[in-house]
């Protein structure tokens, strides 16, 4: 599972996804103008709590469902529909 191309395409996005959200929380807990704000400190958070979010998904790869989160539910099977 960890080796798998969807397993990597799903932790890129989640990667992504926790960037955006570090850095959206860094701009707007200092209340400051964006001309104001220290973009390196800003973008420094925002790659970490990305990195973290990588190795959270590495590390919990063989735990739980069989994708990068701890609380992933696999979608149930279709189940295909009976005619008489």
């Amino acid at each position: 599972m960890l080796f798998t191309a969807a397993f990597w395409q799903a932790t890129a996005e989640r990667a992504i996804r926790t960037f955006a959200q570090a850095l959206a929380a860094v701009l707007t807990a200092g209340a400051t103008s964006l001309l104001d704000v220290h973009w390196t400190a800003a973008f420094a958070t925002a790659g970490m709590a990305a990195v973290l979010a990588v190795l959270m998904a590495v590390g919990s790869a063989g735990l739980g469902a069989s994708g990068p989160g701890l609380t992933e539910t696999t979608k149930p099977a279709r189940r295909a529909s009976t005619a008489r």
